[in-house]
């Protein structure tokens, strides 16, 4: 059975349509760029709410409690199998305020030090064509199923 993730878009309108992403902290990705973005999102359990999973992930990666309604843009899956399945909301972040959980891990592989690192190591707004350029290809989908939803397509 695929993983399932649960997570949420952000986005804002400042002449054109906007969206928050964020990049996965830790040594895998410090030089990543393209294709390494991501919506705000985290694992759920079956027996457990995609939309409660997805504002629970946000607060951890962002930490920010979301009040606002939220709307469905359905699921995607991405190329490992995993299965996301996201949420709009409209809102304004400061991504300099964003404080994101801490992961630990060995690091150096096999050197038996442990390393803590942040789970989302930066986030920012990108215009929908950039952003397009910037996250998962499997979450792509997402980003259109948003433009058709705020009529900027």
């Amino acid at each position: 059975m695929p993983s399932k993730s649960a997570g949420i878009i952000a986005y804002r309108k400042r002449g054109s349509l906007e969206v928050l992403l964020v990049h996965p902290g830790g040594p895998f990705w410090r030089n990543k760029d393209l294709g390494a973005w991501s919506i705000p999102k985290g694992e759920y359990a079956d027996e457990e709410d995609a939309e409660i999973a997805a504002r629970r992930e946000f607060a951890e990666e962002l930490g920010l409690e979301l009040t606002v309604p939220l709307t469905a843009l359905g699921q995607v899956k991405q190329r490992g199998g995993k299965l996301v399945t996201a949420f709009a909301a409209e809102l304004d972040i400061d991504t300099s305020s964003i404080r994101s959980n801490d992961f630990e891990m060995e690091w150096p592989p096999r050197s038996g030090k442990r390393q803590t690192f942040p789970e989302v190591d930066r986030a920012e707004w990108f215009a929908l064509e950039k952003a397009h350029t910037r996250i998962n290809a499997g979450q792509r989908p997402l980003l259109d199923r948003l433009a058709q939803l705020a009529g900027d397509e």
